[in-house]
């Protein structure tokens, strides 16, 4: 597979990740648990496609902090309002399996990159 190939697949399967927040966002029967999934899945696809389509490889993790450094590494930009999205990885890993703490602030999911 080429590695424009490549990016074009995580782009569609990011897209689908998008597709389920999209409908779902503004579901209160939907746990920000299972959003915050699909948000994190789709940034972390995204940032492999970026990767990808610039000819970069890739480790097989869903820290989104260590993806994002390597796209600053190999100079490609990203606008200031994804920076955040490195506040998505426990969503990957932690709370894939785990209850979000429960806080008096929980911050409304719509808050969360890229929304913000």
């Amino acid at each position: 597979m080429t590695r424009s190939d490549q990016a074009q697949l995580l782009q569609r399967k990011a897209a689908q990740d998008l597709a389920v927040l999209d409908r779902l966002l503004d579901d209160a029967a939907i746990d920000d648990e299972t959003l915050g999934y699909h948000a994190q899945q789709a940034a972390e696809k995204l940032i492999k496609a970026l990767l990808a389509l610039h000819g970069h490889d890739y480790p097989r993790s869903h820290n989104i902090g260590l993806l994002l450094d390597l796209l600053a590494s190999h100079g490609i930009p990203l606008p200031e309002r994804f920076e955040a999205l490195q506040t998505l990885t426990p969503f990957g890993t932690v709370f894939r399996y785990d209850d979000l703490p429960l806080e008096e602030d929980t911050p409304d999911r719509r808050s969360w990159p890229p929304w913000s």
